[in-house]
């Protein structure tokens, strides 16, 4: 109980530390007095889009819950590392999950398939997306390109023990104040241990951002996710839900940090019944 209660409060310390940073940072976007937006509002602009060519690090913590098995927790770090070949940008986007699960749990994009245990913290399966982008910086931006999972789940109850591959996809378009962001892979496993099933998965990320000034934005980010193998009935994860998200500065390190919570409306057995996320990004302009 002693454990449990101080991994509570640690989270929650996170999401009010969170909280604060956002509530005291500087001002930036809707602060220039011209038509042509300045440095700091131009990087604001460029952060919401997801093949944008920008050196960053997100840390994106979901706590699940009401879950027959319990609350589960897991911490995705994504670096995001675009490179420019023969006219295109690639986007390289690795996305290292740990994770925290009470026994099984289903509905995840980090665990395809649950195993049945007494639960497991630790690595989970490593993703890795690359989009090829023209990258024009316009109001409309896209990139597709292969996403794999490797299988270096440090326990079988936190990955699918199997190689899997398959295509991704973004697509990003803003006209103020909104901003429109799609993100998307299909995986099939084609390797791995034969004992355990194999990935069927569809991953779809649809964003929708509104605009309030001063960098503070309403936000939902629906992360669906379809279990091909499944039966009908204990197929899809469909969260609905939404939150608050700024962009900002402390001291000259561009942010942008966002709370949000979601309740599945359909949602396979295992399943939790709602989450809720807090995410800080660290961008690296150059």
């Amino acid at each position: 109980m002693f454990l449990i209660s101080k991994k509570v409060s640690l989270r929650c310390g996170g999401i009010l530390l969170l909280l604060f940073l956002m509530t005291i940072s500087e001002p930036t976007f809707g602060q220039g007095d011209g038509s042509r937006p300045t440095p700091k509002e131009a990087l604001s602009i460029k952060a919401p889009n997801p093949v944008a060519y920008l050196h960053s690090v997100a840390f994106k913590n979901t706590l699940d819950f009401g879950a027959p098995n319990g609350s589960a927790y897991f911490l995705n770090i994504i670096p995001i590392i675009p490179m420019t070949v023969g006219g295109w940008d690639v986007v390289n986007r690795p996305s290292i999950p740990i994770i925290d699960v009470p026994g099984f749990t289903s509905g995840s994009p980090e665990i395809p398939v649950g195993t049945p245990g007494d639960g497991a913290f630790g690595l989970g399966d490593i993703n890795y997306t690359a989009y090829l982008s023209p990258s024009k910086e316009e109001t409309v931006d896209w990139g597709i390109g292969p996403s794999i999972t490797f299988p270096t789940a440090a326990d079988d109850q936190l990955g699918s023990d199997k190689w899997s591959a398959g295509p991704a996809a973004a697509f990003f378009y803003m006209r103020n104040p909104w901003v429109f962001v799609l993100q998307g892979r299909q995986l099939w496993s084609f390797a791995g241990d034969s004992d355990r099933p194999d990935v069927n998965q569809l991953v779809l990320q649809p964003i929708i951002m509104y605009g309030l000034g001063n960098n503070w934005a309403l936000v939902t980010d629906m992360v669906i996710v379809s279990n091909w193998n499944a039966n009908s009935d204990n197929r899809w994860t469909v969260p609905l839900g939404g939150g608050l998200s700024k962009f900002f500065f402390l001291g000259n390190q561009p942010l942008m940090a966002r709370l949000d919570a979601y309740y599945n409306i359909e949602r396979p057995v295992g399943a939790p019944d709602w989450s809720m996320n807090f995410m800080v990004r660290f961008f690296f302009p150059r």
